[in-house]
């Protein structure tokens, strides 16, 4: 059993703290990893303020994880010590069901296993990646290409796989005409990512204080939502929209902005419902859907197609000391893009 040094929440309201928590012994197809980054997700932030539901603390958030294999089970055949690595949103699912056998694990009909606040096989409390070490079945670990560093590397464990998977299943490419809604963590990334798919890219964001940058990372133009006429021009305009906002929207007005058949697609998950006039799905036959993460197969998909296109998120890097300030920079959108915490601080 290994004795790891993280860093805890113990409730809503509650800084973080330094904090030991056991990591299990290997069984055999597990895999030994030390942490060397880990990045801060708004998710992380949702469930250590109690926002999705009930929380069991203390707790560990962290599901952008990256480091190097120290160890592995008995039986492992996909890794050895030194490989560099990451780990996810999530740790297990049962394998049998048909989301599973179709590599759809984070769709897993009995529930996936989260990597942080959930219960693993063992019935142990999962605990996440602001921590030093973490014990992973090796088919829910990932390979990260020799090209990208380690802290780089990271958020796109959640960032990067969140985005890519809904650009990857409505096709975004070539001849394709993809909003972003909010130039955050996530939101950076879709950029790039659909622009080295080939597809046009449009930002929309609340100011165009960020506009600089989103043309920097591939958008060829960038409006602010808070401008009436912005609706009013892109009446009709895109193939897809990628609503990357964890806060309350006018759905309907962004899908006027859908051509025939076109979609908008939720990866941002706000607290509170969001309304949505039938009216503006069934004039144009379009769709407004939602959308996790990806499974395995694709995260690795993403991360080799990141190597290949030198994709890499824009990030901060922080000390575990400065985690609740990083927060309140996240909740003021007041990062560029991603904060990574460098665990050989904690």
């Amino acid at each position: 059993m290994v004795i790891a040094k993280a860093r805890a929440v113990d409730g809503p309201d509650k800084p973080f703290r330094e904090a030991e928590i056991e990591r299990r012994n290997l069984d055999v197809h597990d895999v030994l990893i030390e942490i060397k980054y880990a990045g801060i997700c708004h998710s992380d932030i949702h469930t250590a303020h109690g926002e999705w539901g009930e929380v069991k603390y203390p707790l560990v958030p962290g599901h952008e994880i990256a480091g190097i294999v120290t160890e592995v089970g008995s039986e492992v055949t996909k890794y050895k010590a030194g490989d560099r690595v990451g780990v996810g949103c999530m740790v297990g699912s049962c394998g049998e069901c048909k989301n599973c056998r179709a590599g759809e694990e984070q769709y897993c009909l009995e529930g996936n296993v989260p990597t942080y606040a959930g219960v693993d096989k063992y019935g142990e409390l999962t605990q996440g990646g602001y921590s030093t070490h973490i014990v992973v079945e090796e088919d829910f670990v990932l390979r990260i290409p020799d090209n990208i560093e380690l802290d780089a590397a990271a958020p796109l464990l959640c960032a990067g796989i969140t985005t890519f998977s809904p650009l990857n299943h409505w096709n975004a490419g070539p001849g394709k005409k993809v909003a972003v809604v909010g130039m955050g963590g996530l939101g950076h990334m879709a950029v790039k990512i659909a622009h080295a798919m080939g597809a046009e890219v449009t930002v929309l964001s609340r100011t165009l204080n960020k506009k600089e940058d989103g043309l920097e990372f591939g958008a060829e133009a960038y409006y602010a939502t808070t401008e009436s006429e912005t609706f009013e021009k892109l009446a009709g305009t895109f193939d897809l929209i990628i609503n990357t906002v964890s806060a309350k929207i006018d759905i309907s007005a962004y899908l006027s902005l859908l051509t025939l058949d076109g979609a908008m697609v939720n990866v941002g998950a706000p607290a509170e419902p969001l309304e949505v006039n039938v009216f503006s799905l069934i004039g144009h036959r379009r769709s407004f859907a939602g959308s996790l993460i990806g499974g395995i197969r694709e995260t690795q998909e993403m991360l080799d197609f990141c190597g290949e296109h030198g994709i890499v998120p824009s990030i901060e890097v922080i000390s575990a000391d400065y985690i609740d300030e990083a927060y309140e920079r996240v909740l003021g959108s007041d990062v560029k893009y991603r904060f990574v915490i460098d665990t050989s601080t904690i």
